[in-house]
This record gives C-alpha cells, sequence and structure tokens, in this order.
C-alpha cells in the first residue's frame, strides 16, 4: 500500500473454533493456542467472548503475548452493562466498568465495539448520554441495527464525538453505506456466503477510504468451518491488490 495509505486490518469475530480443522486451522496445530496460528495469518479478531465476560489482566496479557506487536483487538463490549449504560440516566459508571478492563490491551486496542439491539429504536437522548460518559481515549465503534437510526441528526452526534459508525452487511438487507463518521471504517460481514465478487466489491469501496489515510477494520461472521476465516485472508490480500494498481 502506497506510504500515506491507512492499515486495513481483516480477521473474524472470535477465533478459537475447533471446527475450523482442517480447513482453516491445520490439524494438529491448534492445540492450547490458537491465538498464535491465527494471527500469523490474520491482522486483527473482533473478540466475541468479551460480549459474554469482561476479559480480566491475565487474559488481556495472555493475548497480548500470543501475538505480535501489530496485531489489533477490537472487543466486543459485554452485554449485560452495555444494555445498562444505555438505560441509565447516568451511564457514567457503567461505562468506566466496561471500559477500565479493555484499556489494558493499551495500543493493541483497535477499538470498543458497542453493538445496540436490532429491535433498539433511535433515541437521540440515551445516545447522547452514552457517548458523553464514553472516555474519549478509548476508540469506540457503534453498531446501531435499527433503521431508526439512519438520520443526519444521529451521524452529526457520532461525528461530535468522535464515535465511528458501525457498516453491518447482513442477510436480506441490502449492502450498507460506508459513512466517514469517525477516524477509522468498521465493517461486519454478516452473510453465511460471500463469493470471490463480493469480496472484490467490499475491497473496492474500502479503497477511497484507505487512500484518505483512515484505518479500516473488517470482520466477518464466525462459521462452522474456517470458510469465514478464509474470506478474510482473501479480502485481505485483494485490499493489498486494490491499493497496490
Amino acid at each position: 500500500m502506497p506510504d500515506t495509505a491507512g492499515r486495513f486490518y481483516a480477521g473474524t469475530s472470535g477465533f478459537s473454533y475447533p471446527g475450523w480443522v482442517p480447513k482453516f486451522y491445520a490439524p494438529g496445530k491448534v492445540s492450547r493456542k490458537p491465538l498464535v496460528v491465527y494471527s500469523a495469518r490474520l491482522p486483527a479478531v473482533e473478540l466475541h467472548n468479551t460480549f459474554y465476560r469482561r476479559p480480566n489482566e491475565q487474559q488481556i496479557t495472555k493475548w497480548l503475548g500470543e501475538t505480535g506487536e501489530d496485531f489489533r483487538f477490537c472487543p466486543k463490549a459485554q452485554r449485560a452493562t452495555s444494555w445498562r449504560a444505555w438505560s441509565e440516566a447516568d451511564p457514567a459508571e457503567s461505562i468506566k466498568w466496561l471500559t477500565d478492563a479493555l484499556e489494558g490491551f493499551g495500543e493493541r486496542l483497535g477499538c470498543v465495539l458497542l453493538s445496540l439491539r436490532g429491535t433498539l429504536e433511535r433515541d437521540d437522548e440515551a445516545l447522547e448520554r452514552a457517548l458523553s460518559a464514553w472516555p474519549s481515549h478509548v476508540p469506540l465503534a457503534l453498531e446501531l441495527l435499527h433503521p431508526t437510526w439512519q438520520a443526519d441528526e444521529v451521524y452529526d452526534c457520532l461525528r461530535s464525538h468522535g464515535v465511528t459508525l458501525v457498516a453491518t452487511d447482513l442477510e436480506g438487507r441490502d449492502e450498507p453505506d460506508l459513512r466517514r463518521i469517525g477516524d477509522f471504517v468498521y465493517l461486519r460481514l454478516r452473510r453465511t456466503t460471500y463469493e470471490a465478487g463480493d469480496i472484490d466489491r467490499w475491497a473496492r469501496r474500502l479503497e477511497p477510504f484507505l487512500r484518505d489515510g483512515m484505518d479500516a477494520y473488517a470482520f466477518f461472521r464466525h462459521d462452522d468451518d474456517g470458510q469465514m476465516a478464509l474470506n478474510a485472508e482473501a479480502l485481505l490480500v485483494r485490499v493489498g491488490e486494490v491499493m497496490a494498481s
């Protein structure tokens, strides 16, 4: 990529899936350290298990030790406390609980993914409360799935707080727009299948953001056999080809 281009990070939601043998993980090489093998092939991971349990210092230290300095972690914020933070009149304490542990990733923290329920409709006051309480030094990618959030006022609020809007590609919906909201791009590829043409199209859609110096993250969903991890590798290669052309 050109020296002035943003960095591109592709990966999957999680990494520890025994069913990925032998398509992505070779037999006998996963054992107790799948992240070592994963990080040798992909530059980032969207941590899915942090959605169910807040990681402790020992766990984060282990993950950091199994990956290189250029590898990035994008933990998904713990669901119960995320919901409390969203619904409370003063979310500061809940958000502090969410972010304090994740700061243990240090410079290896790509961002925190905060995903709101797909049934949750637009609430401008709750959005402003949560974003005002979020620590500005912890990069945040916010996933707003309900269609009512698609409004200029919402986008302006995110921009004013320096928060990235997640673009989520879902089965049965049109492909999402990629918007210049926040300091980086965050794309979640959640369909059950992606063909070579799909991967090429997303590489070309990411290109202008990368050329403008914005970093970009793209994470495929986890699956049963590891094909999505191979898709992430293919997208990583295709983006490199497009940027070099």
